[in-house]
């Protein structure tokens, strides 16, 4: 089972309670100033500045479009002692969604069409309080790096910051070795405040998308013997698609195929020649991801050479499945048991078929990504992930902190 260092979980609560009204009040400053992926300038620097106070060796411009461009931050604090552990990674993500918000409290986005609806100010917040706590302890058994990613949501930011070295380390730059096991948390508005969830293997799902311009014979709607219809084309295709999910893949397997967007036609005489398509496939499973791909592709090109039309496809490839390694999951689990700030352990039943881009440090180490719940009333819904009305509840930083401090040290 595994276990926590000797230093007393109290000295840990009392550091956090030293610094949590300073870090929500961060984390109010970081929800007012917003940008989307890849824009994140504001917490870049404001994480710059607050690890420059504390002292924190750290390399800046990670995680971009190009290698050694982009907001990303990686830190380093070294352990204490003599007997040094494993380097343990804490990642937090910090861009923000193009969704203008609807709250009116004194902290909320002063940038018109941004804010932080799925809570990366709290998971920043949160990050740096774990900063505060790490240097203000005596004892560090294990050295510590620190990963604040960009571009989470839809950029990719964690495959980039893998590729410019957030794992490796450099002992010769004062960045450490190289991290050997990795946490990350979420907010979860369905769950309750002071629970802590996760599971071993799958927790969240591939998230593949797919274009298809479907191209056929324009003419009158009222001659469409003499036109190929990518209208009718698309129907089939939409419907056929479903095969996938109730015929192509075990009942036991997750397979989700949704088509999001259909643009076709100008008038309601006329059969137009193009009609475009596009959408996503979720799945769980590696294996199961590479053959849906290759049967999603023979079935849009049968169809439509069927119906007389040809298929244009473009393919995506999204995150991978977010898989947790069992033993980090179990590390999990036992210390959430053991923290003083939660209440609750649930154990996820059912992976989401939602996407992350933690996943990309799974690939890579034994990780663990895990959930934090927000909602304290027994009675009313939290505002739910991306949705206007959404704000990270300043009550589950401590919790956050004190998980992050105490896998860090264990």
């Amino acid at each position: 089972m595994p276990t926590t260092t000797s230093t007393k979980k109290t000295s840990i609560v009392s550091l956090i309670n030293e610094h949590l009204d300073e870090i929500t009040a961060i984390r109010h400053d970081l929800h007012a100033h917003p940008q989307i992926l890849f824009t994140e300038e504001y917490s870049s620097a404001l994480i710059q500045a607050e690890l420059t106070r504390l002292g924190i060796t750290f390399r800046a411009n990670m995680g971009g479009r190009e290698p050694g461009t982009g907001y990303g931050v990686m830190a380093h604090i070294p352990a204490t002692g003599q007997n040094i552990g494993a380097c343990i990674g804490l990642r937090a993500d910090m861009d923000a969604l193009p969704i203008t918000e609807l709250n009116d409290f004194a902290h909320k986005s002063t940038h018109n069409g941004q804010m932080h609806a799925c809570g990366h100010d709290g998971h920043t917040a949160i990050l740096l309080g774990v900063a505060r706590v790490l240097m203000g302890l005596e004892e560090r058994p294990n050295p510590v790096t620190l990963v604040f990613q960009p571009a989470e949501e839809g950029g990719g930011g964690g495959e980039k910051m893998v590729r410019d070295g957030a794992l490796k380390g450099d002992q010769d730059a004062g960045l450490g070795p190289a991290i050997t096991r990795m946490y990350g948390l979420h907010g979860w508005p369905d769950m309750a405040l002071g629970t802590v969830a996760t599971k071993p293997g799958a927790l969240l799902a591939a998230t593949d998308t797919f274009e298809i311009t479907l191209t056929g014979t324009q003419g009158h709607a009222a001659y469409p013997h003499l036109c190929n219809d990518p209208i009718v084309a698309s129907a089939q295709i939409i419907t056929a698609a479903q095969s996938l999910v109730s015929r192509t893949t075990s009942p036991t397997d997750s397979l989700v195929v949704t088509f999001g967007a259909i643009h076709a036609g100008t008038a309601y005489n006329i059969i137009p020649e193009t009609a475009e398509l596009k959408g996503t496939i979720r799945t769980l499973d590696m294996d199961t991801r590479a053959m849906i791909k290759a049967r999603f592709f023979e079935l849009v090109e049968s169809t439509a050479k069927a119906m007389g039309c040809t298929a244009d496809i473009t393919w995506n490839n999204g995150y991978p499945v977010t898989n947790n390694d069992p033993t980090e999951a179990d590390r999990v689990t036992q210390i959430s048991h053991n923290a003083e700030l939660t209440n609750n352990f649930e154990l996820v039943k059912e992976p989401s078929m939602g996407g992350e881009d933690f996943s990309y440090y799974c690939l890579e180490v034994p990780s663990c990504f895990y959930l934090i719940g927000l909602n304290e009333s027994e009675t009313q819904a939290y505002p739910g992930l991306h949705t206007p009305t959404f704000d990270f509840n300043d009550k589950a930083i401590g919790i956050g902190m004190e998980m992050m401090c105490l896998l860090a040290l264990s």
